[in-house]
Parts: structure tokens; C-alpha cells; sequence
């Protein structure tokens, strides 16, 4: 197996990396080695070559987020090929990606969630789509979730035919286990109306069930199909949702997760309980969302304030 290959190969068996990250990856190791003959001349790759690869790259357009995440996998895979036959200095080490503008999630203000999420289903979804994009809007904001922590959720916690629930919801007990990046598991509480609506979807989905045998037993949220709901398929259902319930944002389960944090922190003040929540490794990834809150702060001071603005009127 040639070395991309493996180190691939390892991120996904031992790592327990996203289908989606290790595409990704893939496709910075492809710019790596387009341009290479034969793959031990990977061992001969020099520092000087990486860093004019980047300088193009920045030529061509990329965004500083863009040649960031290049540069990582870079460094990742230079860093295991040191452990299995490569040089032992990493040439993409020394370099540092240009430094990109802090870009802060959107976030739904309190009013405007509730009124997306207060709204009774139209008349024109049928109700198997209505009642279980309800759940799932309210499940994300309830929770925190991510798009992929959602998806694979079981209705409850099951083993059978060798295959054992890594993800579920404990409806009586108001919880969910969710599994998170890393394949590291969390618990969270599932609020009392999203745990309405979780039973109101519960209830269309056994009678799905019964009608369709073929139906997936233990996803929580099924397709038409009966199959567990893709990732892609949440997402345009929850578009859906937030254009005909007027939501002032493109709506996107991340703009419920953002939401989610935003609100907590506001309420709460404690950093630590949320990062615990949102399932993140390093708090200063929650910390962004405490920049969040203080621009909503700031904007209330400027409108409200007697001596934000000058005698002229203007800010």
C-alpha cells in the first residue's frame, strides 16, 4: 500500500475519522502528490517545496482557512510517515498559514427561535415530513447537536444481529447519548418541548414502521424510504423548514447549534458547562461564541445607550 494511502487507511480504522474529513484529506494529499513521480520521492519533499506550493496556492485565491487546513494535513501525515520509513523531520512543520479574520457563527436571537420553532406545521407538508423536521429543528436546538451526532441517533438503545446502538435517546429519562468527533461519546438533556415533539414523531414513526417492515428499526429519524435519513437530506429539510416559517438567516443545523450555545451562554455565563455540551476538546473553540454575545451587547448598547451616539445622531 502506498504511504497516502495507508496513512489514510490508519486515520480511518485507528482515528475513527468522518467519510467527510478523510475526503477532505485526501484531497490535500492529492495537491501534495500530483506533481511527484514515484512515492518515495514523498521522503525527498524539502521544506522549500512546501512552502512554494503554499505561496501558489495563496497566489491562486485559497483562503487562509483553506491553506490552514492543507497545512494540517500535511503535518499529519509527514508526522506518521516519520514512523513508518520517512524522514524524521517533518518539512511541513516550520510553516505557518497566513492568519485568517476570526469569523463568527450566525446565531438566531431567543424571539426569533421560538418563533421558528413555536409555529404549527403547515398545512401542505404531509405529516410524516412535518412532525419529524419539527423533532429534529427542536432536537438540534434543545441539544446542540452536529448534523452527523443527529443522524445517527437510535430510537433507543439496542443489540441485535451483531450490531450494537453507539448513539440513542432515552426519551423517559429526557437524555441522549450522542457520539461525538473522535468517536468519543457524550450525555445530554433533551428539553421538555423537544422531548414533546420527539414523542409526537415517535408516535408517526410506528405507525410508518408497521406499514413498511422493510423500515430501519433503530434510526431515530427515518427517509420516505424508510431508510436512516442522510446527512445531505437533513439539511435540506431543515432549509425547508426555516423558508416557510420565515427565519430571518438561511436556516442550517448549525444556525440551531450556534443558537443552541449562544442562548446558554447568555443565560449562564458558564463556559465550561457549555463546552461540555457542544462536545468540545479545547474550550477555546466555545470561547468564540462569548465574542458572539458581546457583539449582540454591544449592538444593544449603541441602540440604547443615551451617550452611544453623538449629538448629530450618529453612532
Amino acid at each position: 500500500m502506498k504511504p497516502i494511502e495507508a496513512w489514510l487507511e490508519h486515520l480511518r480504522v485507528e482515528r475513527a475519522y468522518s467519510a467527510r474529513t478523510l475526503a477532505a484529506y485526501g484531497r490535500e494529499m492529492t495537491v501534495l502528490a500530483d506533481p511527484l513521480s514515484p512515492p518515495e520521492t514523498l521522503a525527498k519533499i524539502g521544506e522549500a517545496a512546501l512552502r512554494r506550493s503554499v505561496a501558489q496556492a495563496i497566489r491562486d485565491g485559497l483562503s487562509p482557512r483553506s491553506v490552514a487546513r492543507r497545512l494540517s494535513a500535511w503535518r499529519g501525515f509527514f508526522d506518521w510517515f516519520a514512523r513508518h520509513g520517512g524522514p524524521p523531520a517533518n518539512p511541513a512543520r516550520p510553516i505557518r498559514a497566513p492568519r485568517a479574520g476570526q469569523r463568527l457563527p450566525k446565531a438566531l436571537s431567543p424571539d426569533a427561535t421560538a418563533g421558528l420553532l413555536d409555529q404549527s406545521p403547515d398545512d401542505v407538508t404531509p405529516e410524516f415530513l412535518a412532525v419529524r423536521d419539527h423533532a429534529i429543528a427542536e432536537l438540534f436546538y434543545s441539544c446542540g447537536l452536529r448534523l452527523t451526532e443527529l443522524v445517527t441517533l437510535d430510537c433507543v438503545w439496542s443489540e441485535r444481529d451483531g450490531r450494537r446502538s453507539k448513539a440513542w435517546i432515552d426519551l423517559p429519562e429526557r437524555e441522549a447519548t450522542v457520539l461525538g468527533k473522535g468517536n468519543k461519546t457524550r450525555l445530554v438533556p433533551i428539553g421538555a418541548t423537544a422531548a414533546e415533539a420527539l414523542h409526537r414523531w415517535l408516535q408517526v414513526r410506528s405507525q410508518f414502521v408497521l406499514a413498511h417492515p422493510q423500515a430501519d428499526a433503530d434510526a431515530l429519524f427515518l427517509s420516505t424510504r424508510g431508510t436512516r435519513l442522510a446527512p445531505r437530506s437533513v439539511q435540506s429539510r431543515i432549509e425547508t423548514l426555516g423558508r416557510l416559517r420565515g427565519a430571518p438567516v438561511r436556516l442550517h443545523p448549525h444556525v440551531l447549534r450556534h443558537s443552541f450555545a449562544s442562548h446558554l451562554l447568555q443565560s449562564s455565563a458558564d463556559l465550561r458547562g457549555v463546552q461540555e455540551l457542544l462536545g468540545h476538546a479545547n474550550i477555546s473553540t466555545t470561547q468564540i461564541y462569548t465574542s458572539l454575545d458581546f457583539q449582540r451587547l454591544a449592538a444593544v448598547y449603541d441602540a440604547s445607550h443615551p451617550r452611544a451616539r453623538r449629538r448629530d445622531g450618529t453612532a
